[in-house]
């Protein structure tokens, strides 16, 4: 049996609903499914007010992406089975979500005075339920728009680091989100190490910090970058995890929910039944 530790939903930048991702999911017999939306947990709260999470046919591990601050790399830390009603962790997404539409809101300033014709309620159609909303969104409606072809373009001539439209979001220091996470009664994973691009700081990081696993598997990551993930695992007595990073379109690095899977000997290790 396969399963997939990270997954998004229309939550954060995915394109799928909770429930579209459980049936989709379901169809292709995964084992166990890790949620994982950037900065928010609405979406494991909705499946659970709705009678959907725990699931009887489906081993759902609830969990969140943060990305760390970092002047120079990008570092993304998730964190499993984290209580989603945790105050702590609540007030601080607040914190978080508010910064994402102070600087949303700076982007639009941005793109307009560049001529482009974009509103606050076209990204708000594409955004859909998401309060987490990202570059990622605000390039979609570019291309609904006509204003460019891809979401690629869109990043590469406004909204990447250095482009008219960029501006820089909000972050939470590296300890200060694994701390969240372990207050939350949450496992911290340094994820997707090799887009960090320093494979120094990756042994930096799980020599000087609290990290819990790694995510040694991954689409981008060639044999020989997980086999040196898994040895880093091993070096530091770290889990080992792995997922797809799914978001269900296709600017993504899979298509498809199932392109990319672990084995569930590595999933396993991280499930604990609800409590919620």
């Amino acid at each position: 049996m396969a399963s997939d530790l990270h997954t998004h939903t229309i939550f954060s930048d995915g394109s799928f609903s909770p429930e579209e991702l459980i049936a989709a999911a379901k169809k292709i017999g995964l084992s166990y499914l890790g949620i994982t939306d950037h900065d928010t947990v609405d979406g494991i709260a909705h499946l659970y007010e709705n009678g959907l999470y725990p699931n009887k046919s489906i081993n759902i591990i609830p969990g969140i992406e943060f990305s760390a601050s970092n002047p120079d790399h990008d570092i993304h830390i998730v964190g499993y089975n984290i209580d989603i009603y945790n105050g702590n962790l609540l007030d601080k997404l607040n914190d978080v979500i508010e910064a994402r539409w102070t600087r949303f809101s700076e982007i639009l300033d941005k793109l307009q005075s560049n001529g482009l014709s974009i509103k606050e309620t076209d990204v708000l159609k594409i955004a859909g339920t998401s309060r987490s909303i990202g570059r990622s969104h605000i390039a979609r409606a570019l291309v609904r728009n006509g204003c460019f072809k891809t979401v690629r373009e869109a990043f590469d001539k406004m909204l990447q680091k250095g482009k008219p439209a960029y501006v820089p979001r909000y972050l939470l220091e590296l300890e200060e989100i694994i701390e969240l996470i372990h207050r939350a009664g949450g496992t911290a994973v340094l994820a997707h190490p090799k887009l960090i691009g320093d494979d120094n700081l990756v042994e930096e990081i799980c020599t000087n910090h609290h990290i819990d696993a790694i995510e040694a598997f991954y689409p981008k990551h060639t044999v020989e970058d997980t086999n040196l993930y898994i040895e880093t695992a091993k070096k530091f007595n770290l889990l080992i995890t792995g997922g797809s990073d799914f978001h269900g379109t296709t600017s993504r690095y899979v298509k498809d929910l199932g392109e990319f899977t672990i084995e569930d000997k590595f999933a396993e290790q991280f499930y604990i039944e609800s409590t919620v």
